[in-house]
């Protein structure tokens, strides 16, 4: 009989939804305030900011869901699913 232990994941693993949120908030501020210096409309850079925003997240989670799991997350994988 073994023992199946949950799989604690690594603190990189907890942090990558942030980092990849971080990094589309980044991009969504640096195209909102390049609107507000160019145009001096507050409310054409609130809109400019949150599409941004918003399409940034969905091609970099696309981006991330296309890559292919590598040697060592394909264990994790099997484990999990308890093969």
């Amino acid at each position: 009989m073994t023992q199946n232990t949950p799989h604690q994941p690594s603190r990189s693993d907890r942090l990558k939804p942030a980092e990849l949120v971080g990094i589309s908030g980044a991009m969504a501020l640096f195209v909102g305030v390049t609107i507000l210096i160019t145009t001096r409309e507050v409310v054409l850079s609130l809109i400019g900011l949150g599409i941004t925003f918003i399409v940034a997240l969905v091609v970099i989670a696309m981006l991330v869901l296309g890559m292919k799991p590598n040697a060592a997350e394909e264990t994790d994988i099997e484990e999990q699913n308890g093969h």
